[in-house]
């Protein structure tokens, strides 16, 4: 079913309360992230992305839709990108779901930034802000104001954590081990590739890929893969690119189509890091992060967001879900 611009709220609105938070399949090994789930499956991992909405290292929201967006961004880019690099997707059985294959995980997060910008810790305004002048062996010169364009795009790794990510240098990262040299310059190598592939693809669709994390990690037979996600609104930060400059040189908040207003929500309203409670999320912020979303997802696919039929309007997520893959444990 197609529906008008004028539409997508009023439906986002009507599933409030049907988010897929929690997973209970009938496979091993189950780890849960702060919003994807993964299983074992043999030789395979299986992985679902719930609609949690997760930022400064916790739950914040769920969010209508957001895992299968995610999902199935991740999925288109993953295709558009297999020139660059092999990735590890085998299929998608289910909107929230994909197959992959299942590798050693290299312990660091790639992050390249386009920009200087951010609210959180290990953002690089933040850090910049503090007096940083060196993050993560990247030397920034003085007189930079949020939000402005770096002359390049720089890799801000950080390391892996359930907690908490910590930033690290490339240096420090083979001299304490985390990598090897050799596996550190090829993947570094791929992130950057990735990060000019994925800024020329947004500016094509009106977009500018401001920054974004890959993950990656090793096959059995020793090929680096990209895993995980990729330019999803999850991992990555967008502005509309026809206000930007103007937005800019008027000292104001770009247009984002990303989580990032909503962050900005929990900053203005409490201590997101520290404080043992947070407010709820607004609806009408969990409402529009839903349809930004859904709209980023269609801006750079050009495919239409598969809402569920009105027939299925009541079937609640987790029942769709098991009934999508219960034949990975019948077989």
């Amino acid at each position: 079913m197609t529906y008008e611009h004028d539409q997508y709220k009023a439906v986002i609105r009507k599933h409030l309360t049907n988010c897929l938070t929690e997973t209970h399949l009938e496979l091993p090994d189950k780890k849960r992230g702060k919003v994807r789930d993964s299983y074992r499956l043999g030789e395979k991992m299986v992985f679902v992305t719930t609609d949690r909405q997760s930022a400064f290292d916790r739950i914040l929201a769920s969010v209508p839709f957001k895992g299968q967006v995610l999902n199935l961004t991740s999925a288109w880019w993953f295709k558009q990108t297999e020139h660059i690099v092999p990735n590890h997707l085998l299929s998608i059985p289910d909107p929230n779901t994909m197959i992959a294959e299942s590798c050693t995980v290299f312990p660091i997060e790639f992050v390249i930034r386009g920009y200087i910008t951010g609210t959180t810790h290990t953002s690089l305004w933040t850090q910049y802000q503090r007096g940083v002048r060196n993050y993560c062996g990247v030397d920034f010169p003085e007189g930079l104001v949020k939000n402005q364009k770096l002359t390049d795009p720089v890799l801000t790794p950080t390391t892996k954590a359930e907690d908490h990510d910590q930033a690290i240098s490339p240096q420090a990262i083979i001299d304490e081990g985390w990598m090897s040299r050799e596996d550190w310059d090829l993947a570094s190598r791929y992130a950057l590739d990735l990060f000019t592939f994925g800024q020329q693809t947004a500016e094509d669709h009106g977009l500018l890929l401001v920054d974004t994390k890959y993950e990656m990690g090793k096959d059995a037979d020793g090929n680096i893969l990209l895993i995980d996600e990729i330019h999803t609104p999850d991992s990555s930060r967008y502005w509309l690119q026809n206000s930007y400059e103007q937005r800019f040189k008027e000292g104001l908040e770009p247009e984002n189509i990303d989580k990032e207003f909503l962050r900005l929500w929990f900053v203005e309203h409490c201590d997101p890091y520290d404080d043992v409670e947070l407010p709820k999320a607004p609806e009408e912020l969990v409402i529009e992060l839903s349809y930004r979303y859904i709209q980023l997802y269609e801006r750079i696919t050009g495919n239409s967001f598969a809402f569920p039929e009105p027939s299925e309007d009541t079937v609640e997520l987790a029942e769709r879900l098991q009934k999508n893959l219960e034949f990975l444990w019948k077989e």
